[in-house]
């Protein structure tokens, strides 16, 4: 077993082993594989070089798991939104690489979500379909009453953090009937909220199943509860957390006049910094750069732009963070890219121009049925310090009930967050409390949770999420979970 077993690695998809990577991103697995084995059989071998080797084979199988649909397995689940979809259409679509796909060993495979992501990526997909509904997007994805209420109590008070809400919040894992030999101990991360004074604070757990659950301490970048129990044959193990917490929404009332750069302190330093293998300047993220920015040298006029350009890439389901070698460079010329995705990208492109940036996430829900996990950030701009960034709820456009002044409201998501969210993360890729054994699910983001076992870790297949919430400081509101 030690073979796999390479301790806790907090960035296990480390750039030393560059050739096999990149061959592993070029869909030559077998040669990967060859490259790795020749390389884990030489003797004095350290332990970090084993890891990264270990989890570039680890990422392989990964991506089989995301990489399973055949071009007539796409065009069988196209066929159900378009019914008479032509191969022409088909062959016109993925040539424009609108179909995401990998050649792994001569064999075509395609991302599980590319026939979902078509409608999202492409206006003449969405076009035509029989039944254009719309997507299932959050409430505060559309300008509504929840920010003009942000920035008008933020104005009448001269506060930042306003209109806080008390929430109650069960998160769980369950990992599936005998997927661990009865009588193993599995032990299992379900992350916790930040304790961030002003936008959440006031952190109460509630319980916990099973009961002591180990938080992490407040300065954890990826905090997390920690729970062990043991697997019982043909039973699922569940794993649960309950806990309390005081959210506010946030509104920073920008002058750009009033913007200057500063110099870099040590503090601020990091958040300018590239910071492999996620976080690259390379060549083709400063022309695309260049090309945005053009001559600005005011720092929020600068932000702006960046952020309309990111903005501008759509939404589209992601494949695990886990198989991407470099997320911000991937989401550049993919085209499309998540929330996490176009966060990572806007962070790179706003420190290469020498604007601090830095990541939260966590989860977002609302008053009613919709909750998912969601990944944002934070920028610096001097005299205003660190203000909230949201790249995917992006410019907001009045919904069906504009009111004067809504134009002020379209950029609330460059300076402003609504209440409806937790953060989770500080950071990206960041070592959990305690430290895990063997590698983790996600090695970017920590949202859904993380489980293990003495004989290895156990992957998304293994097990299932949920998040339920209740609000607490009004009759009614509140949700089921998904």
């Amino acid at each position: 077993m030690a073979a796999d077993r390479p301790g806790d690695t907090s960035l296990p998809s480390s750039p030393w082993p560059e050739p096999i990577a990149s061959d592993i991103d070029a869909g030559h697995f077998r040669t990967a594989e060859s490259a790795i084995a020749k390389a884990l059989a030489q003797p004095g071998l350290d332990d970090t070089r084993r890891a990264a080797l270990l989890f570039q084979r680890e990422r392989m199988r990964r991506i089989l798991l995301d990489f399973t649909l055949d071009a007539d397995a796409v065009k069988t689940r196209l066929r159900k939104a378009i019914p008479d979809l032509t191969d022409a259409e088909f062959a016109r679509w993925d040539a424009a690489g609108l179909l995401e796909k990998q050649v792994v060993d001569g064999r075509t495979l395609y991302f599980n979500r590319a026939p979902g992501n078509l409608f999202r990526i492409s206006a003449e997909a969405r076009a035509r379909r029989k039944d254009p509904k719309p997507f299932d997007d959050g409430p505060n994805e559309i300008l509504n009453d929840h920010h003009r209420a942000i920035r008008a109590e933020a104005l009448r008070t001269g506060k930042v953090n306003v209109l806080p809400m008390r929430e109650r919040v069960t998160q769980t894992l369950t990992v599936h009937p005998d997927a661990v030999p009865a009588g193993e101990t599995i032990r299992a991360w379900i992350p916790y909220p930040q304790d961030i004074p002003g936008q959440q604070d006031d952190i109460r757990l509630v319980g916990s199943e099973p009961v002591k659950a180990e938080v992490a301490p407040a300065s954890t970048a990826q905090r997390t509860a920690y729970l062990e129990k043991k697997a019982e044959a043909g039973k699922p193990t569940v794993f649960s957390v309950t806990y309390e917490v005081t959210l506010r929404g946030r509104y920073v009332d920008i002058d750009p006049a009033k913007v200057k750069r500063v110099p870099i302190t040590p503090d601020l330093a990091p958040y300018v910094a590239e910071r492999a293998p996620h976080v690259v300047f390379t060549d083709d993220m400063r022309a695309f750069s260049k090309n945005v920015v053009g001559e600005e040298t005011n720092p929020y006029r600068i932000a702006q732009k960046l952020f309309a350009a990111v903005d501008d890439i759509p939404w589209a389901g992601a494949r695990e963070y886990s198989t991407i070698s470099n997320i911000g460079d991937y989401t550049l010329h993919a085209g499309h890219g998540d929330c996490g995705e176009q966060t990572l990208l806007l962070i790179t492109l706003l420190r290469l121009n020498g604007i601090p940036a830095r990541w939260q996430s966590g989860w977002i829900f609302s008053d009613d049925r919709y909750d998912n996990i969601h990944d944002w950030g934070q920028l610096y701009l001097a005299p205003y310090g660190w203000v909230p960034m949201d790249v995917t709820f992006g410019r907001l456009a009045p919904g069906a009930h504009a009111r004067p002044g809504d134009d002020r409201l379209a950029w609330f998501y460059l300076g402003g967050l609504d209440a409806y969210r937790i953060a989770f993360n500080d950071d990206f890729s960041q070592p959990l409390v305690p430290a895990k054994t063997f590698f983790r699910s996600e090695t970017v983001d920590s949202q859904r949770g993380e489980a293990e076992w003495k004989g290895g870790n156990l992957y998304f297949d293994q097990w299932d999420y949920d998040f339920r919430w209740q609000r607490l400081d009004m009759p009614q509101g509140g949700g089921p979970a998904r």
